[in-house]
């Protein structure tokens, strides 16, 4: 099987074609932008882009990605030029624990891609379907009652 992986051609052999991507991206290409987060397609953690499109990586086989273009973490900056958004969580220091971050990325580069002009709302819908640990933290976290 020969996957398209950050404008490479990567031949692999004696790897089932149910095989979900992720587990070849980090473990046989050593690719670890994208994260194993919940397994479930559901956190956002281990999101590529495919054609473009943001995909969880955890949930799709090899065998729906031959001859597609996959873009990882890694292959989104231009040389040791980095992408406007991975320049942006730099500057803005956005990333806490990391484990959002790779998917909080890659949904805003396919979105400012298909909409350089994004609302704020846009932006806030986009990200909606990415779980944030340390966000879910403060949000569960309960002012504590002063005593009487």
């Amino acid at each position: 099987m020969q996957l398209n992986i950050n404008g490479k051609l990567v031949e692999l052999t004696n790897v089932s074609p149910s095989t979900p991507l992720l587990y070849v991206l980090r473990n046989d290409l050593k690719l670890n932008g994208p994260k194993y987060g919940c397994g479930l397609g559901e956190c956002g953690a281990c999101s590529v882009l495919i054609d473009g499109k943001v995909i969880r990586s955890c949930s799709i086989p090899l065998s729906t990605v031959e001859n597609r273009k996959i873009t990882t973490l890694e292959g989104i900056s231009n040389g040791d030029k980095l992408h406007p958004v991975q320049q942006g969580f730099i500057d803005e220091q956005a990333a806490q624990c990391g484990y959002c971050t790779n998917g909080m990325i890659m949904t805003l580069v396919a979105l400012f891609k298909r909409n350089p002009n994004a609302s704020e709302e846009e932006i806030k819908t986009e990200l909606a379907f990415n779980l944030c640990r340390c966000g879910l933290m403060w949000r569960s976290y309960k002012q504590p009652k002063k005593p009487k």
